[in-house]
């Protein structure tokens, strides 16, 4: 008799949970997702998850909960995606970033010991789930080799980059001591149709179709030339269970290998509808970061050869398949009464 599988995903209202809960219920895995309460929450950014998931209160920021929900669910596999993961906010809320982005890691970490009753001296046996850490490519910074790969050495340029460091060392280190199956994915930016609104892509998406549609005349950018290796979400959590089905554990770069600038990204979506994006763009300095990363590019060699990962879906696929969305979002005329264009104008 062949068991189902399951596995708690942390951040499940989220982007990257939206799509990994979709991903591993249509492998046939039974998925839990943590929220805090009972009921996912309604804030802009989130959304209802999946009706098969099953949801299990936890608070990154509550040791005990983070126990309950693991000896809950008694998970097979653990992907930590919860975060405070918009860059300039983690600025403006730099201590609750370092709680949630940075301590969350080590306290949901020291709750897998803890359910799984693994000491200093003790080999961790077949019971142990396999835990997986959201790392990012905002841990590079300011970045001392182009393209990024696994031993690039760190400099983080935000409180969000710093705290992602932190949680990433602290995977290493529960790796080592324990002999926990703890890896990192160093996941570039990854984007999709369902991407919240203040992160650049889709605020591109979005302002591209409400220019097209005649609700707005110009889109608000910072620095257009800060270059980002961009892919397709749906691609990057494959990657994910990817890096759990592995003998050994590891840790892997995750991106296209090919960045574009924020320049691009706007000259791209505003030539799907047919306009001119200079005709619409107005450069905003209070848009820009107090400390810029300027250059992201993975070298995803290592993901290709080990977990034989690639993007299926490229750049402009992506961009086309996020405009349309919007497009289609924004002659909703039920969604255009619920206030969304009032409720995205400080972002335009």
């Amino acid at each position: 008799m062949i068991l189902t599988r399951r596995a708690l995903i942390t951040g499940i209202t989220g982007q990257d949970g939206t799509y990994l809960a979709r991903h591993l219920l249509a492998a046939g895995y039974d998925v839990f997702g943590m929220v805090r309460g009972q009921t996912a929450p309604t804030a802009r950014g989130s959304r209802q998850p999946h009706p098969d998931v099953r949801l299990i209160s936890g608070d990154l920021m509550d040791q005990s909960s983070l126990v309950f929900a693991v000896a809950q669910a008694q998970p097979d596999e653990i992907y930590n995606l919860g975060a405070l993961s918009y860059v300039p906010v983690s600025w403006r809320q730099s201590t609750t970033t370092a709680e949630i982005t940075g301590m969350g890691v080590l306290r949901m970490l020291e709750a897998v010991r803890i359910v799984a009753g693994i000491t200093g001296s003790r080999t961790p046996g077949a019971n142990q789930p396999r835990f997986y850490q959201a790392s990012s490519s905002e841990m590079f910074g300011k970045v001392r080799e182009t393209p990024q790969n696994e031993l690039t050495p760190f400099h983080p340029r935000s409180p969000y980059g710093a705290a992602k460091v932190f949680g990433h060392y602290t995977v290493q280190n529960y790796r080592e001591s324990y002999g926990m199956y703890a890896v990192s994915g160093m996941l570039f930016n990854h984007e999709s149709p369902i991407r919240g609104p203040e992160f650049v892509t889709r605020k591109v998406s979005l302002g591209a179709a409400a220019v097209k549609l005649g609700l707005r005349k110009t889109l608000r950018l910072g620095n257009l030339e800060a270059d980002r290796d961009w892919g397709f979400a749906g691609d990057y959590v494959r990657g994910m269970t990817l890096m759990l089905a592995q003998d050994e554990p590891d840790d892997y770069v995750v991106g296209t290998g090919i960045a574009h600038s924020v320049r691009e990204l706007a000259e791209l979506a505003f030539a799907h509808v047919g306009l001119d994006w200079r005709d619409h763009v107005v450069i905003d300095d209070a848009l820009l970061r107090p400390a810029e990363v300027d250059l992201l590019c993975a070298d995803p060699t290592k993901a290709r050869q080990k977990l034989g990962w690639k993007p299926a879906v490229s750049f402009e696929e992506m961009i086309a398949m996020m405009v349309d969305s919007d497009l289609e979002l924004l002659s909703d005329p039920r969604r255009r009464g619920d206030g969304l264009i009032r409720e995205l104008a400080d972002l335009w």
